[in-house]
């Protein structure tokens, strides 16, 4: 028998998340049945990132690594239909967290909202918020490959001055900065062919009057609104979308499942050519998820937020 530790919600978020809203727990595992596996959490995100050690299923051998949405648990018994292999040419300088992060879920949302969704073409200007997050940084980073400039804001001095090492041709703290409209018509006063939108409220209301004339925004993400008590109201942008026929679409990464394999080789390569730079912040023990998850909705990463186990 094996004994799981894990993380439950006592009760749902009212406003920003507390401590009390957690409760740490411990289960016992049976033996995996025939076509079970037991995973063993190495490093954990939104998506946990496990490795088997107990294996009942040839599809999964021991020792293999796989990715996995098993919730904030050290060890899980699966029958091996929510787990997803990483890539079997995974290099072994680099680290495997990455698996949750640039060459992952979140280097996938930025492939796609770019290429997909986007459409964004060489010399295009792009706009991109939360820009020093898992995916914005790489959205930024993909936008320079394709030969476009790059716009990033982001809410601290250190993360603008980490915008600027990956290449983006302005970046600037919205928190600082006097005047958010002000700022994003000097980082580009003819205005913006693309935004990649993570943060959503304010931000977008003063972001979309400044796109151009048949201006494309992928709506990745909402964060300023995710833990409002209460909802926040207008002013409606609808009359700024019409004069200006702008295109707006929301996306998740699931809807190009099929074109994973090829799109993590593709992130796979940049990474190894040095083209694309990564950054983590690393916050170690299973036992401080709660604390991670909390500081990662305050904005206290850098890149992709994980938990070492």
């Amino acid at each position: 028998m094996v004994q799981a530790k894990v993380w439950i919600l006592t009760k749902h978020f009212e406003g920003f998340p507390k401590d009390s809203d957690f409760e740490l727990k411990v289960e016992e595992l049976p033996e995996p049945k025939h076509g079970e596996v037991l995973l063993e959490a190495v490093f954990l995100s939104v998506d946990p990132y496990m490795r088997v050690i107990q294996s009942n299923n040839p599809a999964f051998p021991v020792g293999s690594h796989v990715v996995g949405r098993c919730g904030w648990r050290t060890h899980t018994v699966s029958d091996g239909t929510d787990l997803i292999p990483i890539m079997p040419e995974w290099p072994q300088d680099i680290s495997l967290s990455l698996a949750l992060g640039t060459v992952g879920m979140p280097g996938l949302t930025a492939l796609y909202g770019i290429e997909e969704v986007l459409g964004l073409q060489k010399g295009e200007t792009l706009l991109v918020n939360a820009a020093a997050g898992a995916v914005g940084s790489v959205v930024g980073q993909i936008a320079k490959i394709k030969g476009c400039k790059v716009v990033g804001s982001a809410g601290t001095d250190a993360k603008v001055a980490y915008l600027k090492e990956l290449g983006f041709d302005v970046a600037f703290n919205y928190k600082t900065v006097g005047s958010l409209e002000e700022a994003l018509k000097k980082a580009s006063p003819e205005g913006y062919d693309c935004f990649f939108e993570n943060v959503g409220g304010y931000f977008s209301t003063v972001a979309l009057p400044q796109m151009k004339n048949f201006g494309r925004i992928a709506v990745c993400g909402s964060i300023s609104v995710y833990n409002d008590s209460t909802p926040q109201t207008g002013p409606y942008p609808h009359l700024t979308m019409i004069f200006k026929q702008l295109k707006m679409e929301g996306f998740m990464q699931s809807r190009w499942e099929h074109k994973h394999p090829e799109s993590l080789k593709r992130l796979m390569g940049w990474l190894k050519e040095g083209k694309l730079k990564k950054r983590e912040h690393v916050t170690k023990g299973f036992e401080n998820m709660p604390a991670a998850f909390m500081g990662m909705l305050q904005g206290d990463n850098i890149g992709k937020a994980i938990v070492a186990v």
